[in-house]
């Protein structure tokens, strides 16, 4: 207990180091990106056992068991499905090697300490990955909207006093037009790509 304590108190500890655009195709996480569907790398980190890798479409991370194992286990994990949350950036003290990042993909808690004279690079992927939480946010909540909306106006549509044959004509027409209208919604609020944000912020 007392060896873990000093360790990480003098940054001995696993601390990640960020890896510079050149080296990208150096990484284990290369070899899972799609690069048949544009996917693009902006940011990442390599730690002893773990390579956690930031692209325009997802977080990927080959997960090692350990800095003596070859063994890995890949966890990819695309932002039009796992929403980012939570993110956090702690800087050093004093005595510490290390700064830390942290965050939530989904369900999972990531956290990643990154050599301290990397801080400047560390904090644009905090701000890159703070922007995609506030875009998702903000985007759920025009979806939740439209499809409020959708709901209103069925019900009042089966409130309406109307005949049988022309309520169902309307619900017809309401159901189509709606289903297109989510439709475009859904392709401007939904979105998978978050190349822009990584271009603006990140400056390796």
């Amino acid at each position: 207990m007392f060896k873990k304590i000093a360790s990480d108190a003098l940054g001995l500890s696993d601390i990640g180091k960020i890896i510079p655009p050149s080296d990208y195709d150096k990484t284990d996480a290369d070899d899972y990106v799609m690069h048949e569907d544009d996917e693009k790398i902006y940011f990442v980190i390599k730690t002893k056992a773990d390579e956690y890798c930031f692209t325009n479409l997802a977080i990927i991370h080959v997960d090692g068991e350990s800095a003596m194992s070859s063994k890995r286990t890949l966890r990819r994990y695309p932002y039009a499905q796992y929403k980012i949350s939570n993110v956090v950036l702690e800087t050093a003290g004093k005595i510490d090697m290390d700064v830390e990042i942290k965050f939530q993909i989904g369900n999972e808690m990531i956290d990643i300490d990154v050599r301290k004279d990397q801080i400047e690079q560390l904090k644009d992927l905090y701000k890159a990955l703070l922007r995609i939480a506030e875009l998702t946010h903000e985007n759920n909540i025009y979806m939740d909207m439209a499809s409020e909306s959708i709901n209103r106006a069925v019900t009042v549509l089966q409130n309406s006093r109307t005949d049988e044959q022309n309520l169902s004509n309307t619900y017809k027409q309401l159901t189509e037009a709606g289903f297109e209208w989510m439709s475009s919604i859904r392709e401007k609020y939904h979105v998978k790509d978050f190349g822009e944000v990584f271009e603006k912020y990140i400056n390796n």
